[in-house]
């Protein structure tokens, strides 16, 4: 198993976490996508959309972050996809949050903030605001996003919005939002990234 990565990346990170938590093994590739290596003719032969993170298993290649992690789990650790047809939708509705309002609120205010990439940052502030309602609603009486033990909703909501202190968004007004990321940090396996580690 091979994974194009970069470290700083939270999509890049959802799949590490998720690889960590399910013990696989695996190879990386780290990939410079901050310095332009994934508009490359070269990398484009591996991911024609010119993304990362990208995973190569059984001699298959899978691009996407939320593509990926459907796969782990399918493959791996069928515990973090339910199978009912309400159980998984309740999943996606949590990926479509994670690519939505976390994508262009958080991961963007992030990209601003913290690495100089252009855009209107009170504008993705605000979008990752909505996003961060959206989760304390359902984890005021709920652990977990989409059922009653974490799933891929968990993992791919996590990253983004464990990072919007450097988007310059915090995170003290919201404590069961606070509460659910201790509960993932204590999930056997977990793995930090740059930007989460505890002092």
């Amino acid at each position: 198993m091979k994974l194009y990565d970069n470290p700083i990346s939270g999509n890049c990170y959802k799949v590490r976490l998720l690889l960590a938590l399910l013990g696989k093994e695996y190879e990386t590739v780290f990939i410079d996508s901050l310095n332009g290596e994934t508009r490359t003719p070269a990398f484009h032969a591996i991911s024609p959309r010119g993304q990362i993170p990208v995973l190569e298993d059984q001699g298959e290649r899978i691009a996407d972050s939320m593509a990926i992690l459907t796969y782990l789990a399918r493959r791996y650790g069928p515990q973090w996809l339910p199978d009912g047809p309400l159980a998984c939708a309740r999943v996606i509705e949590w990926l479509a949050v994670a690519a939505d309002e976390l994508q262009y609120g958080a991961a963007q205010a992030r990209r601003i903030k913290k690495l100089g990439v252009a855009g209107d940052l009170t504008r993705a502030q605000m979008h990752a605001e909505s996003g961060l309602a959206l989760l304390e609603h359902r984890l005021e009486e709920h652990h977990w996003l989409a059922a009653e033990k974490p799933t891929i909703a968990d993992i791919a909501c996590y990253p983004y919005v464990a990072l919007l202190p450097e988007g310059g968004v915090p995170l003290d007004p919201y404590p069961p939002i606070r509460d659910w990321m201790a509960r993932i940090e204590a999930l056997p396996g977990y793995i930090s990234m740059p930007g989460l580690e505890k002092e």
